[in-house]
């Protein structure tokens, strides 16, 4: 069945009919995750939450997913494939500036990994320069966000915390429970100092591929978790458009 929104999926006039005039892109990645997840978690997760989103807000067309990102930190557990950081950085740019070349410059990014942050962040920027008239935004870190949003003590062990921990297993067991291989989970919580951020390789602190406790992650806790970062990133987009894209300075014009 061919999704309406989801561009892959369409044809040339699917897309005029469409009339898109904004569009939202998952980055996600190729790696390792435990012994118990999908290596697609990150791709698979934030796409779905794109999908979700654009089901609920007309005129959003659902980008092709980057399923490759920044992972050389994870690659001592198998099979994990990575880009390096400039290429990542070269290939959001080139994707950001086709779609504001084919006329949609209003731009969300949905990312699954924290090694992609970085390079999000500069291609971001460069875009920005280069199109000052373009609105990009990026839910950076769906894993921390949904800890904001959610009451206190919905998580057990590290605030739902980790690489394959209890909020990322809760989320793929509600999304994608038939990928998952739970009678395999199994993590720590990982002994940081935390005045400084350590630049770590994830064999030094994990022996397993997975931080946190997912043996705590359940399909309900998931289905709380991606409802309220569905919910969050639709209340920004419809107030986005109400107030015609314009923030700060420009808001006051």
């Amino acid at each position: 069945m061919r999704e309406k929104y989801f561009h892959p999926h369409l044809t040339y006039t699917d897309f005029k009919e469409g009339k898109f005039d904004k569009a939202i892109l998952a980055v996600g990645s190729a790696e390792n995750h435990g012994f118990h997840l999908p290596f697609g978690t990150d791709t698979l997760v934030s796409l779905a939450i794109a999908e979700e989103v654009a089901k609920k807000v007309e005129g959003l067309l659902v980008l092709p997913p980057v399923t490759y990102g920044v992972s050389f930190h994870y690659d001592d557990f198998p099979f994990t494939l990575t880009l390096r950081p400039e290429v990542l950085v070269e290939v959001l740019k080139d994707i950001l500036d086709s779609s504001i070349r084919q006329g949609i410059n209003h731009i969300i990014i949905i990312n699954g990994h924290d090694g992609n942050i970085a390079p999000i962040e500069i291609a971001s920027r460069s875009i920005k320069v280069k199109h000052p008239d373009s609105f990009i935004a990026s839910l950076d870190a769906w894993w921390v966000k949904a800890g904001e949003l959610l009451p206190p003590h919905t998580f057990e062990v590290w605030e739902g915390l980790g690489h394959a921990g209890e909020g990322e297993t809760s989320i793929v067991l509600h999304l994608y429970p038939q990928l998952t291989r739970m009678e395999n989970a199994r993590g720590v919580v990982p002994d940081l100092p935390d005045n400084l951020d350590i630049k770590w390789k994830f064999s030094e602190i994990t022996p397993c591929g997975a931080t946190g406790d997912p043996i705590k992650g359940t399909p309900e806790k998931g289905e709380k978790m991606f409802k309220a970062l569905v919910d969050c990133v639709v209340k920004f987009i419809r107030e986005m458009e109400k107030a015609g894209w314009k923030y700060g300075e420009k808001a006051k014009l």
